[in-house]
């Protein structure tokens, strides 16, 4: 069939709608990204509020605030390949002689530690950061919990901290032995 052996008045009815269905699909779109747009600035607003009065309490329960935004890189192997991931926590505090990390969540869902992608990033928090800790500071209801994770015995000792810790300690028992060795030698 050819276009010339249509009726003028379907090919205008079919060119109306298909102007009318793309129109109404570019409207959608554009208001379906402003919507996001909106939703994400809310939530930016609404992450940055809660900081601030994660802060203050975190301040009122005897907290110092050592770093804001505190990145750090860890290293990971993937089929032998060493991968390394960066990371971005909320606050790193001190309570006395301990360092925590405290990831700071507003929200119905998110200061759950039910939620999986809270578990997850306050573990991988414990694992990249050398801390004694990691606080889930729940801005809204103004609660700071500490979280434990069950850690394989070994994790301790995998820790820079414990291994710089390690090598002193066998560097100094080296040292005494070899200096008494001297002392009965000579």
């Amino acid at each position: 069939m050819d276009f010339r052996d249509m009726p003028p008045e379907l090919l205008l009815a079919v060119a109306s709608a298909a102007l009318s269905f793309g129109l109404v699909q570019t409207l959608r779109l554009t208001w379906r990204r402003a919507w996001q747009r909106r939703r994400l600035s809310r939530c930016r607003e609404q992450g940055a509020a809660g900081e601030a009065r994660a802060e203050a309490l975190l301040r009122e329960l005897g907290y110092t605030i050592v770093g804001r935004q505190v990145a750090v890189s860890y290293g990971v192997q993937i089929d032998g390949e060493p991968v390394s991931v960066g990371l971005r926590a909320d606050y790193l505090v001190a309570h006395g002689p301990r360092r925590y990390v405290a990831e700071v969540k507003t929200g119905r869902l998110a200061p759950r530690i039910d939620t999986p992608a809270t578990r997850r990033q306050l573990l991988e928090y414990r694992v990249a950061f050398d801390v004694d800790g990691v606080l889930l500071v729940d801005a809204e209801s103004r609660r700071v919990r500490s979280v434990v994770f069950p850690l394989p015995a070994g994790a301790a000792a995998a820790s820079p901290y414990g291994a710089r810790l390690a090598w002193v300690l066998a560097a100094v028992v080296g040292g005494l032995v070899a200096a008494m060795a001297a002392r009965s030698a000579g």
